[in-house]
């Protein structure tokens, strides 16, 4: 089992590793900081630095047993198990990644009730798929969620028992993802402070510490994918 570094300080760019194991498919740390692909989030790619070498990994995904595999760029030699490297994640893009995620959570706030049928985090856009059965007007949606974004509301994870979503299911937005069930306990996204928060939701990914940290976001289009499916498609401001 891999000890999942970026859970509680998603700002941890690097950090040294024992390495577990090392073949062609894929090399396993005992703790890491990459974030593994899932939830819409793609996995972080950067880096693995040892004495005398030195390797691109392209992007991390889950492995069995809570292990996270860190898939390396052919044609470069792997580490020797047992040893100790430094895994380096590419910190621009991972940051990028994090103001778009808890973007979308913004989003998610500004149309309550409405079920997420599907998403994606992205570097240059991301989406978020809605059960409405009308559009949203773009502008005025694009104008709340860079309010919400100016306020610079606190970003906070926090675990709670997995009890609290049979007595308040209303926390999960997802409809196509389910929070995983069975450790006991559950990661939440708080946004704002107070007892009334901006947004509540079980969420594995990887955040911005306040809102403000996003910056200016646009609204690229709002399309219909179905009777009562709205895509809403949206950007960093200054990516545009």
């Amino acid at each position: 089992m891999t000890e999942l570094l970026y859970l509680e300080n998603p700002i941890l760019s690097k950090v040294s590793a024992r390495v577990m194991r090392a073949r062609p498919d894929g090399i396993v740390l005992d703790r890491t900081v990459f974030y593994p692909r899932g939830g819409g989030q793609p996995g972080d790619s950067g880096r693995l630095r040892w004495d005398h070498g030195e390797l691109p990994i392209v992007e991390a995904v889950k492995g069995e047993g809570g292990s996270v595999i860190h898939l390396s760029a052919p044609a470069f030699p792997l580490p020797e198990e047992g040893s100790n490297v430094e895994a380096e994640i590419d910190w621009s893009r991972r940051q990028r990644l994090m103001r778009m995620h808890t973007a979308l959570h913004l989003l998610c706030s500004l149309l309550p009730g409405a079920a997420v049928t599907g998403g994606q985090v992205g570097t240059d856009r991301s989406r978020l798929d809605f059960d409405l059965p009308n559009p949203p007007a773009r502008e005025t949606l694009e104008e709340a969620l860079n309010a919400l974004v100016a306020a610079d509301h606190p970003v906070q994870a926090e675990w709670v028992d997995e009890a609290v979503l049979d007595a308040n299911p209303a926390l999960v937005r997802t409809l196509s993802v389910k929070p995983p069930r069975g450790a006991g306990r559950l990661r939440l996204i708080r946004i704002g402070a107070g007892p009334e928060p901006i947004d509540l939701q079980p969420c594995g990914g990887t955040h911005v510490a306040h809102t403000g940290e996003i910056g200016p976001v646009r609204i690229l289009k709002i399309e219909s994918k179905g009777r009562q499916n709205r895509r809403i498609v949206l950007a960093l401001a200054e990516e545009t």
